[in-house]
């Protein structure tokens, strides 16, 4: 009997998977260095003399008050700003269970294993230093659980260059399924009451959008209003909005029909990116990122429990929950990584997850308001910095050492005939 081989993960690239990894790596760049430019003009502008007029700004209202929606500035941009950025990741997520490194669950379960780990390790770091503190607030454990994809992948497009198309692989597919943990932790966890009949509605829409995918019906006229729909209702149901968004990148059709030249899921990812990275991320980076420390002052703010705990997680639990759960998964089980990784790329990867930027900010936001949101705010913009630090000078590292090295996937002349079969399959 055939000895069974290891699955590795994440395997030969396709061609086709190659390029949709390439544009997605280079949008994410370009997001990644708006976002951090408008977090330093918001966080400027918030602590300067003009401090005032920032704040004025994030709390101005605006919207059809009739429909419930005369919203400030900071809810707009969380709410529905940030549903596009989780209909993208949505949309990102369902090439990769269907298409991507996420179709072959025995293959995907090492990068699975990172994401879980790196998601549960900080939180219960977080909340294991809060308890114990008489002045802790646990409530926010599923702040440093979030990894930012933009930010990663930005330093990693800058200080990455000589490392292998699968460490990017690896790092995009831990990110997507970190986004899936989040979007599910802020459904469950942060929905103080459900109105189950709003609820019901947005499901609702949620079928009507499935059913008008099955049936292959192509009009924006459609599916714009049924969109609009589903992120009002969700948004009445007291979910939080942008699991719309992730719901409906989900039920997208992302296998091509024969004679199609890319799929609905491909043709929005292709056209909202753009607006995610460039428009929507940044939008809200400027306005959750302006903390006003005049105040509170900078040491009282960032020596709380809060700020240690999310501090902690992000920087410290992060590599450890990815590297430890990844180890464990592929050393016990058939799954391993591709042969041109190594450990010490895993545990740069685990430096780079704790870059913790948007979706951290966002339950930041969930969890506290005043002074003590200030502190898990500034937490959150020094640990990612803290992390991106570290990583870059890990990644340099591991860069020069695969430069010395022969690219294993340099060939791209992979018989693709198999995705192609696979790619041209309509969904059900």
């Amino acid at each position: 009997m055939t000895p069974q081989l290891p699955e590795e993960f994440p395997g030969k690239l396709s061609v086709l998977e190659r390029g949709w990894l390439t544009e997605r790596l280079r949008d994410e760049t370009v997001g990644g260095i708006l976002l951090l430019v408008a977090a330093a003009v918001a966080l400027i502008w918030a602590n300067s003399p003009w401090g005032d007029a920032y704040e004025d700004l994030v709390q101005l209202q605006f919207g059809p008050e009739a429909l419930h929606l005369n919203l400030s500035l900071s809810v707009w941009s969380a709410d529905g700003l940030l549903a596009v950025f989780f209909f993208v990741i949505g949309l990102e997520l369902k090439h990769e269970l269907v298409l991507g490194s996420l179709s072959n669950a025995r293959k995907a379960a090492v990068p699975i294993a990172a994401a879980i780990g790196g998601m549960a390790v900080p939180a219960l770091i977080f909340f294991g230093i809060n308890s114990a503190s008489p002045e802790g607030m646990p409530d926010g454990w599923g702040i440093p659980m979030a990894t930012d994809i933009a930010f990663a992948l930005a330093v990693l497009a800058v200080v990455g260059r000589n490392l292998p198309i699968a460490l990017r692989a690896f790092l995009l597919t831990l990110a997507v399924v970190d986004d899936l943990g989040a979007i599910t932790v802020i459904a469950i966890f942060y929905t103080e009451n459900i109105e189950f009949g709003w609820l019901a509605l947005s499901i609702l829409s949620c079928g009507a959008y499935a059913l008008a995918q099955r049936q292959r019906v192509r009009s924006a006229y459609l599916y714009v209003p049924l969109a609009l729909l589903t992120w009002e209702f969700m948004h009445m149901s007291g979910v939080h909005a942008t699991v719309a968004g992730v719901v409906l990148g989900l039920l997208t059709r992302v296998r091509r029909d024969p004679g199609e030249a890319s799929s609905p899921a491909d043709r929005l990812a292709h056209r909202l990116h753009p607006l995610s990275a460039g428009i929507c991320v940044p939008i809200f980076a400027f306005v959750a990122a302006g903390v006003d420390l005049r105040s509170v002052g900078v040491i009282t703010a960032i020596t709380s429990p809060i700020a240690i705990g999310i501090i902690a997680g992000l920087v410290l639990g992060k590599p450890i929950g990815i590297l430890a759960t990844a180890w464990v998964v592929a050393r016990f089980t058939k799954a391993t990584l591709a042969p041109s990784l190594r450990w010490l790329d895993v545990a740069a990867v685990g430096l780079i997850g704790g870059i913790g930027f948007t979706v951290a900010l966002l339950i930041a936001e969930l969890s506290y308001e005043g002074d003590p949101l200030d502190s898990a705010k500034l937490a959150v913009l020094v640990a990612s910095i803290l992390a991106a630090i570290l990583a870059g000078f890990a990644l340099l590292l591991r860069g020069r050492s695969h430069a010395s090295l022969t690219d294993p996937e340099a060939d791209t002349t992979t018989d693709d005939s198999s995705t192609a079969i696979v790619d041209t399959e309509p969904d059900r």
